[in-house]
């Protein structure tokens, strides 16, 4: 099939080569605020990602133009590494982009593809949901400490695993639903 529409075009292009994105996710206003919730997270994780681009450059313009070394950079950019790992977790999931090997994705019919990905889902959030209270735990230790040169209470910097295995376990329940839908949805309305 052949056709100039470059929507179209692309949308195809990106079925070949992603082929778990054919699995549909919610529509209508639920749907829309789900969208929201991944914008909202990508856009912290972005807002983290320029914030160690000032910081390291900060930390190089520093060894050059200064006398003394800022130390609290590397310190910072490393936390806001970890926080930017943790905020994004959640949609790279959602959206099939976490590293995987793809040797018979393409072999699967739409079904099938649900099925797998609801497999994943269930067991990224069974791992989630076992890890998540000991990640509170973990988030806990940090409550008397300071990091070396920031001074920041340790606690905010372990909350991140709290935070990115919260938002593992509440993505792969979406992803889960979205699968089984699109497991039971009639064939005609694929």
């Amino acid at each position: 099939m052949t056709t100039s529409d470059p929507q179209a075009l692309e949308k195809e292009a990106i079925e070949r080569l992603d082929t778990l994105a054919s699995v549909p996710t919610l529509g209508g206003p639920l749907g829309r605020v789900i969208g929201w919730i991944d914008t909202l997270f990508l856009g912290l994780a972005v807002m983290a990602l320029v914030a160690i681009a000032i910081t390291v450059l900060l930390q190089i313009s520093g060894r050059l133009f200064l006398p003394f070394p800022m130390a609290w950079t590397e310190e910072l950019s490393r936390y806001l590494f970890v926080y930017m790992v943790a905020l994004s977790a959640g949609v790279v999931l959602r959206r099939n982009r976490n590293v995987n090997v793809e040797l018979f994705h393409h072999c699967l019919g739409p079904r099938a593809r649900a099925g797998y990905q609801v497999a994943v889902c269930l067991l990224i959030g069974g791992f989630a949901w076992i890890v998540l209270p000991y990640a509170w735990l973990y988030a806990q230790n940090g409550a008397w400490q300071t990091s070396p040169t920031l001074r920041v209470p340790m606690l905010y910097i372990f909350f991140s695993t709290v935070v990115m295995f919260a938002l593992l376990l509440s993505y792969s329940a979406l992803g889960c639903i979205e699968g089984l839908i699109a497991m039971l949805r009639p064939k005609e309305r694929r």
